[in-house]
């Protein structure tokens, strides 16, 4: 019993246990120093992975600091019969609002604008929780993490739109449509979110309870 009077509970890891990263497969190594690769699916197994806090940490301050290039510079650059217009994210979804497409213009905005910076916050809640060593809502805290996986699936769905584009309207000389340099960086900001998701260890945000209950018996 812990000190609230609640059944301790065992965590994988001290049952002997190691889940594997890929498939989540609990497997009992024969081996605890080299626990080797999960019977599922092949994968290597580690109890941890190594500098996890601080691979993170490093993809989150880069992919930080190229999503403000990512929003400021343009993304596409539009010429016709010689005049040309260069639109940033933020310029495509206010002009989308003013032609009466918010519905489109609130799919832009949420996609391109919110979900990155919100990846990137929660991360960084997760990494600070875990650094303090905190105890408490660690179901919900796993849960935004399986969040931040699922919607990293999804972020490259503005590259390929803007791809799409790019290839569909080039009538030159009359008309055509090239990738900015907003681009650049904003799959760069995608592309660091979701290695710093994947480098993030979630075993890490059980870790703080189970050595709370060490301390405290």
């Amino acid at each position: 019993m812990d000190a609230t009077g609640n059944a301790a509970v065992v965590s994988a890891a001290r049952a002997g246990l190691v889940s594997c990263t890929t498939c989540g497969l609990l497997s009992r190594p024969a081996d605890a120093a080299q626990p080797g690769y999960c019977p599922r699916c092949g994968a290597r197994l580690v109890w941890r992975r190594h500098n996890a806090i601080q691979y993170t940490w490093a993809l989150i301050i880069a992919g930080a600091i190229c999503y403000i290039p990512a929003n400021v510079l343009p993304v596409l650059s539009t010429t016709a019969l010689g005049s040309t217009e260069a639109d940033t994210i933020i310029g495509g979804v206010i002009f989308l609002y003013a032609s009466g497409s918010w519905p489109l213009a609130l799919i832009v905005l949420v996609a391109s604008v919110m979900i990155p910076l919100g990846k990137l916050v929660a991360l960084a809640y997760l990494l600070i929780t875990v650094q303090r060593g905190s105890v408490k809502n660690t179901h919900d805290r796993t849960r935004i993490y399986d969040l931040v996986e699922f919607v990293g699936r999804w972020s490259m769905l503005d590259v390929f739109v803007d791809a799409f584009v790019v290839a569909l309207v080039q009538l030159d000389p009359l008309m055509s449509v090239q990738p900015g340099l907003g681009v650049v960086f904003f799959m760069a900001v995608v592309v660091l979110t979701m290695l710093a998701a994947q480098s993030f260890d979630p075993r890490l945000i059980w870790d703080a309870g189970r050595d709370w209950q060490v301390r405290h018996g």
